[in-house]
């Protein structure tokens, strides 16, 4: 993509937080700083599914003058920690060490950027984080942490029929295990019972009350598709109560669950565009 061209190469670097060590990516800023972005990456399988897109858009945005932090929350990609010992809250508190490692290098107010269930979790992060950010980039946001929970575990049950395995355990049966404090392994991913609570007891995205400017990001599948009742319903919600949203729509593949790693340059531009023409003055 010839729009990244002047864009510096991005830094690896290890950032010390609790409980070991998080792998980063910095995309510093061409030219005079306009300010920093802080990505929130989704969870599980759809981290690395979408780790192209998310490396494009970084580049893309530092071009515009943004420093660019891409952390791997702990317990994920080559951070420390095993997927298994994940908690919401250490991954929120893995946020605040690197919105304030942003901000000892860089001045310039902060986007939070979600995508997924990282949208929900850079959501409930900037209630109570300690950088607020002064606005927020959410990709295709997961709406309810329970509905998504669910889904999950329904990847066990679809795995085992694929396997033709002897018998395979219902969402009802996996829920009841974590109850009783036991790890389970869905899609290659072990699964805490206190990270499975901590999903199922999120507030769902309509309860969130974002207090900076929004651009919210769906994926359609065609030109004839519109944006899923859900989403619209929310989104009409936090227009209604005066948040400042502007979602937008695109047609383009769901790269965050697609076999093969997916591209789509529309996606990029149109966030750029977004970045570019004024988060702040929505």
């Amino acid at each position: 993509m010839n729009a990244f061209r002047d864009a510096p190469g991005a830094q690896p670097f290890f950032l010390k937080s609790g409980m070991g060590q998080r792998f980063c990516l910095f995309h510093p800023p061409a030219g005079n700083c306009r300010g920093t972005v802080l990505y929130v990456h989704p969870f599980a399988e759809e981290l690395n599914r979408s780790r192209r897109m998310a490396a494009l858009q970084a580049r893309a945005l530092a071009t515009l003058g943004y420093g660019v932090l891409q952390i791997d929350l702990y317990g994920c990609g080559d951070s420390s920690g095993d997927f298994g010992d994940a908690r919401w809250q250490i991954w929120k508190d893995d946020l605040d060490a690197g919105a304030a490692w942003l901000r000892q290098r860089l001045d310039g107010p902060m986007i939070l950027w979600g995508l997924r269930l990282g949208a929900l979790l850079a959501l409930d992060h900037a209630r109570s984080a300690i950088h607020r950010p002064a606005a927020m980039l959410l990709w295709q946001p997961v709406l309810n942490g329970q509905t998504y929970l669910t889904q999950f575990l329904r990847l066990r049950a679809t795995n085992a029929l694929l396997t033709d395995a002897v018998a395979s355990s219902g969402t009802a049966e996996l829920r009841a295990a974590l109850d009783a404090g036991e790890t389970i392994e869905i899609a290659g991913y072990d699964l805490a019972p206190e990270l499975a609570r901590a999903l199922d007891g999120l507030d769902p995205l309509d309860a969130m009350t974002p207090d900076c400017p929004v651009h919210w990001f769906e994926a359609l599948g065609s030109s004839t598709q519109s944006l899923s009742a859900g989403a619209a319903r929310v989104s009409a919600d936090w227009q209604a109560r005066g948040i400042e949203l502007q979602v937008h729509t695109l047609q383009c593949p769901p790269f965050w669950i697609t076999a093969e790693i997916t591209e789509c340059t529309a996606w990029i531009e149109a966030n750029s565009a977004a970045v570019r023409e004024g988060i702040y003055a929505i």
